[in-house]
C-alpha cells in the first residue's frame, strides 16, 4: 500500500482522533493481512472470542493514546 492516507496525527477534538485510532488499528489489520477473502474467512473466530475482542480494544486504546499525545491531550 503505497497511498499516503495519513498526512499528520493531528485532530482538532478527542473525538475526531478516536475515529483516527479506529482507523489506524483497522489499517494495521489490514496491513498485517491484506488479503480480504482471508480476513473475511477469519472474522467469525474472533468476532466470537472474547480475548480478540479485548486485544482488539487495547490496539485502539494504545492508538487513542498516541493520538492524544500527538494533540497535547487538546490543551488550548
Amino acid at each position: 500500500m503505497a497511498d499516503t492516507w495519513l498526512p499528520s496525527l493531528i485532530t482538532e477534538t478527542p473525538q475526531q482522533g478516536f475515529e483516527l485510532a479506529l482507523t489506524l488499528s483497522r489499517r494495521g489489520v489490514k496491513y498485517t493481512q491484506p488479503d480480504p477473502e482471508v480476513l473475511h474467512k477469519l472474522r467469525p473466530e474472533y468476532a466470537n472470542s472474547h480475548e480478540a475482542l479485548t486485544a482488539a480494544s487495547q490496539v485502539v486504546a494504545i492508538n487513542f493514546q498516541t493520538v492524544a499525545a500527538a494533540n497535547n491531550y487538546w490543551r488550548k
